[in-house]
Formats: C-alpha cells, structure tokens, sequence
C-alpha cells in the first residue's frame, strides 16, 4: 500500500505560536466583523439569545425614555447600553469572520473544470478494471453523478469527490490540506478516495464519482468554517436554558422593586432599574457564549481537523477511552535495529563490521536502520575506498529475504543478514548450524514483540557460522509514555488497537504506557469494543481510514476520518483530519477539553463579577431611603448616578475585554477534575469577584468627571 510522500507532522510550536497570535483582536479585525455586528443585533435574530434579546428591548426602552425626558444621565445610560448589545454580536461575528479567509480559499479549489466522462453501459461501469480504456466524452464537471466515471490525467484537475477504481497517481492536494508535499493515490486500498479540485501531477487514474454537486467534501468545509450550519451543543443548549432561567429570576425581581420603592414614597427611575436588570442577568457570558463554541471548531479547523459538528468538539472532551492504532500512532510504523546480540565466542565489534557490510544492499528501511545503528555505537562509518573492489552486493528481496556480499580476496568471504529462518536454511546448505545460544535469543526477541535478523558468515569453502543477531523493534514514537501518563491523569484509557498478536501488542504496550490492548483485532471486535464502553456509560474516541475502520467510527462518539482514506472512513466519522495524522487524535481531546475549559471558566467569572455590582448599584438606589446600606458602598462612588453608570459602563467593556480569551481558550494543563475546579474558582471566580470592583472604580472616577452626573 502507498503512503503519503510526505506526513505533516503535529502542530509545531512555529504553529501554535501563530495560532495564538491569530487569536489576538485587530482593528482590521474588528472592521471587518462590523456589518456582520451590525446585522446580528436584528431582534428577529437576536431572540435567539434571550439574554441579548433582553438587553436590546432595555436599550431600546431606555431609548424612549431618554428622548421624552433628556437628561445626561439617560443618554449615558442608553449609549453604553446599545454599546452593550453591539459588543454582543461583535463578538460572534469576529469568531465567525475568523473562517472567512479560509472558506475563500476553499472556494479557489471549486473552480468549474471539464471532466472526461466515461461512456459505458452501467453495468460495466461498476466493473473495476479496463475503464480507462473505454471512450470518452467531455462535460462540465457540475454535470457529474453519484456514480459517475472520470478518467483523470496528469495536469488535470478531479472534477469532484471520488474513490480511485483503476490506477494510482501521485496527487496535489495542497490546495485543501496547504501540504505541499504530494500524496500517492491507488485503487483496491485505504487511500483510494480523492478531493474535487485537487491535482493530478503523474501518470493516470480512474475515478468513481461519490458526490453531488453542491454536497462535496469542500462544500461542507466551507459551510461549516463559515458557521452557517452550526448547531448548538447539548452543553451550549443546556447553559442557554440556564441563562434564560436567570434572566427571568431577575426581571421579576427588578420589576417587583418599582412597586416596593414606590409604597416607600421614593419610586426609581425606569432608567436605573433597566440599568439594573442589565447589570444584574449574565451579559457577559450570554454574549461569550456563541463565539466560544465557535472558536473552538475554528482551532480545531487552524489544525486541518473539519468536525462536522459542535457536538463532536463538546463530546472530544468528554472522552474517558481513547482507541489508537498501533502503527503510525504509538509507533514510528517501521522496525528499526535497537541492539546488536553477539553469539558465543563473538565480539560485538565482528558482529557489528558483518552486519554493516550485510546491510550494504539492503534499501529496505530496516537495512538503513542498521547502518544508522552500526555508525552510532561503533563509529563505523563508510567502508574504506578500495575494499570493495571486485566485491559482489547481494540485495535483499522478498524471496529470499535475505541481503550481504561476497568480497574478493584470497579467500571469498561471505556475508549475509536476514530473517532467522532464511539465514539459518542457508548456514545449513553450507554444512554449518546455529548454537543454541542463537536459538535462544531469537526466541527471546520473537517474543518480546521484535523481529530478529541473523548475521552470518562464510569464509572459503568452509561452514558457515551464526556471528549473532539484530534485535528489530517497532520504535516507540518518543513522548508517547508522558502523553498517557497525562491522559491518564485526566481519566482518560488509552486503548491500543492493532492486528499483532498478543505477546507483541502487550509488549508495545507496557513500553509506550497504554492502560489497555487489543489485539488480532477485526472490525467485528473494535465495534464490540465501542458498544461495551459506551454501555458503561463512558464516550469512546477513535480514529481509522479503511472501510473496515467505519462501522467503529460511526459508533465512536468521536470518530476521526484520515483524509487519505476511503469515502466510507470519511462519511462515518464526525471528524476529519486533513492531516492524516493518526496522533491528532490526543490534540483533539485537548482541543475539546479547552472548549469545556473555557466555557466554564467564563461562565464562572460572568456569574462572579455580578457581586461586585450589587456593591454597586444597590448601595446608589437605595441609601436615600434606608441610609443603613451606606456600609456597602465599600468602593467609595462619588454618587448614586456614577455608581450605575460606572457599572453600566464596565459591563459592556467587559465583553471585549473578554474576547480574545474566548477566541484563543483558556491554557488547559492535564489534572484531575478536583485541581481544575480549583484552578478555575481561585482565577475565575476570584478573577471575576476582584476585577469589576477595580474596574468600576476607575470608571467612577472618570464619570464622576462629566457634567451633569
């Protein structure tokens, strides 16, 4: 099976450093988002939002007021009101210009191309071989159908999404994924699906048509990074019904206060009791709330994953089991020489000349790990010019899976370097044997999940004899046992899923620190798998490229599609990384568990900075006629007017002040719940007690300043 020519690698810190700084508000940014803002603070959608939707209407009350009785007071309060309502819907509308860019030049990959359609029979379009040969005809490619035939060649562009039927082809796919490295392309495999409106850059391929127009995989990326068809969350919908709740608790209590100052002889201002209410309900987070959910499918997106849905980000979260598959994600995906094992009798130094000399042929990546081995530890580098004069190379194939060399000389030395069986067959054709040392150790290695190669050699027309053994292994990828130890941290079990048979799966295991194996795994068994953690009541995650990969990822609650695998990968999960780097997965998780994180992180200091305005406004409205409350005025406001403008004032200036965290998310450390529930009250809910009563206080000083206040 091919593979990509080149992997992109997990988000470097280049990357996330410019991650970060792109979530830093601009003035450019902000221009741009001002129509959007502007359009979002229309009540026919801002009902939606009922917390919004209340300070709108108070704003617009307030409005009226301020014209029939005019005052600096009132057009103040009406002023930072309407600032209010449009710092709201500023901040969605950033979250959502944030995508702009990235749609743009998705659109640039939808250009309308001609493609060659097929002409045939539809039962012979559904063979899948000698379509290429076939006639024929040109169309436009948004004439094209499910089931469809295209034939693709090298410089033309594949006119929509497809799996490869007949051929393979090295493709450019950089305008969907920015990899600029081409990718390899091939029929009857796990990387047989193709994107409309990638390159074709060598040879010729066969396509089978899986999407109509309108509805292909760039169609989707570019509704969804636009936010046009984003759903709100369970989690979203939940704290929505809680925010309503709150508001509603706190418009009747604000409105039963009229009636009570009023049967005191002294009945409030409309004015102040709408600045009441609106200082009062969680504006703050009511405002946070959409531009939260939105950030974060947009980090999700900077890192080439597409979710399909909020759900999906919210649920990566939430995760409490992790299935990964072996190769490629807790391995490099290739056995490389660890160690060299002399046999008796043998220094290490001999068996370390011999394998570098086997390995001379052997382009395999195995053979170049043991050259890379033999020059680390034993310094030996190329061989010296001139003695391999006359000398004849023997290249490894897979039939006689084995490589070395004859040198020329007095005496004809023959090296070679294999698999135990191939090595040990040929010791024996020369009238030499394997000691039972040897025997032992490729047991040894066989069992600890490694592959043994043996190193012999045979000197004139003597027995060969056994010099040792290279001991092969499937390298751990470096870090692997910290990440699980953090996962682990977070609750979360690690599952390793792999076809390898127990002893080397438990082997792998134990060294890179996954909590669990499952190994000779099938599709039947990873799905069996899913369905009993979720029966636990625990959400699963996985991600995979195969067809035999779907059922589990559709049954996953977090399903990551590799983007080089098929369309039936692609269509059953509810993510897919354009990547294809199967160690995404682990960044997934963090991504959705900052979502959480930040969510309630906000929540708590919006709910929290509600303290410091009763201190504020409470005190103002009422010390005329029940001078006790003069003891709460603890922040010393120059009046009772400055007092409820300054808190007026701070809770719309709050909101932008909060933006750019809503957008770039709360730092996220792996801990346990306990430790995190903490971190968050002593920062955001302290955060949010400390920071209005500082704040108020500066803008008191500055409106106490204004005439008329």
């Amino acid at each position: 099976m091919s593979t990509t020519l080149t992997t992109r690698s997990s988000v470097t810190t280049t990357e996330r450093q410019t991650a970060r700084a792109s979530s830093a508000l601009s003035a450019r940014q902000v221009t741009a988002a001002l129509p959007a803002a502007l359009r979002g603070a229309d009540p026919r959608r801002l009902w939606h939002s009922p917390v919004l939707f209340v300070v709108e209407v108070g704003a617009a009350f307030t409005t009226v007021l301020a014209v029939l009785d005019p005052s600096v007071f009132a057009w103040a309060i009406t002023f930072w009101l309407w600032v209010t309502v449009l710092a709201a819907t500023l901040a969605e509308a950033v979250a959502e210009g944030r995508g702009k860019a990235q749609a743009a030049s998705l659109r640039a990959a939808q250009r309308q191309t001609t493609a060659r359609r097929v002409v045939a029979p539809q039962d012979v379009l559904e063979e899948t071989s000698g379509l290429a040969t076939l006639p024929t005809t040109e169309v436009p490619s948004s004439s094209l159908r499910v089931g469809d035939v295209v034939v693709v060649v090298a410089g033309e562009t594949i006119p929509s999404d497809g799996d490869v039927v007949e051929g393979v082809a090295s493709v450019d796919e950089s305008a969907i994924t920015g990899e600029s490295a081409p990718v390899i392309r091939e029929s009857g495999g796990d990387r047989s699906a193709v994107t409309g409106g990638t390159v074709v850059l060598s040879d010729r391929i066969v396509v089978r048509i899986t999407a109509q127009p309108g509805h292909t995989f760039v169609d989707r990326m570019i509704a969804l990074v636009e936010g046009s068809h984003r759903q709100r969350t369970p989690n979203e919908i939940a704290l929505n019904v809680l925010l309503t709740t709150l508001t509603i608790v706190f418009l009747l209590a604000v409105a039963t206060l009229q009636p009570f100052a009023a049967y005191s002889g002294q009945p409030q201002s409309l004015v102040v009791l709408v600045a009441l209410l609106v200082c009062l309900i969680p504006t703050t987070i009511g405002a946070l709330l959409s531009a939260i959910g939105i950030a974060g499918m947009d980090r999700l997106v900077r890192r080439n994953v597409l979710a399909m849905s909020g759900r999906a980000v919210e649920a990566a979260g939430d995760v409490d089991v992790l299935l990964l598959d072996k190769t490629g994600t807790i391995t490099l995906g290739n056995r490389q020489a660890a160690d060299l094992l002399p046999a008796a009798d043998v220094p290490v130094d001999a068996l370390a000349d011999a394998a570098q000399l086997a390995s001379m042929a052997d382009e395999t990546p195995e053979g170049r790990s043991v050259l890379v081995l033999v020059k680390e530890r034993f310094a030996l580098r190329e061989r010296p010019e001139g003695e391999l004069v006359g000398s004849t190379l023997v290249p490894f194939t897979a039939v006689t899976r084995m490589s070395g060399v004859d040198l020329a000389g007095a005496h004809v030395r023959r090296v070679r370097k294999g698999a135990a069986a191939a090595v040990t067959h040929w010791v024996r054709s020369t009238g030499g044997h394997t000691g039972d040392d040897v025997r032992a150790t490729v047991d040894a290695i066989a069992a600890s999940g490694g592959t043994p190669l043996v190193v012999a050699e045979q000197l004139g027309d003597r027995p060969a004899r056994v010099l040792g053994v290279i001991h092969l292994k499937d390298v751990v990828k470096h870090g692997m046992r910290e990440r699980f130890a953090a996962l682990r941290s977070m609750g979360i079990r690690t599952v390793m899923v792999t076809g390898d048979n127990e002893a080397t799966a438990r082997a792998i295991a134990a060294e890179a620190g996954v909590d669990d194996v499952l190994a000779e795994a099938t599709p039947e068994d990873k799905l069996a798998l899913i369905r009993r953690e979720q029966t636990g009541g625990r959400l699963v995650a996985m991600c995979g490229d195969g067809t035999n990969d779907a059922p589990a990822l559709a049954q996953a609650d977090v399903g990551v599609a590799m983007s080089t695998g098929t369309s039936a990968a692609k269509e059953a999960g509810n993510m897919v990384d354009l990547d294809s780097d199967p160690t995404k997965l682990i960044e997934i998780v963090e991504i959705g568990k900052q979502l959480l994180i930040t969510r309630g992180a906000l929540t708590t200091f919006s709910i929290a900075n509600d303290i410091a305005k009763y201190f504020a406004i409470l005190p103002a409205m009422f010390t005329t006629l029940y001078p006790q409350l003069a003891v709460l005025n603890v922040m010393h406001l120059a009046s009772p007017q400055s007092a409820i403008l300054a808190a007026v004032v701070f809770n719309a200036l709050v909101i932008p002040a909060l933006l750019p965290l809503a957008l770039r998310g709360v730092r996220w450390t792996p801990g346990s719940a306990s430790a995190l529930l903490r971190r968050n009250l002593l920062v955001y809910g302290l955060g949010g007690v400390v920071a209005p009563f500082v704040g108020i206080k500066l803008v008191d000083l500055l409106v106490a300043l204004l005439p008329g206040i």
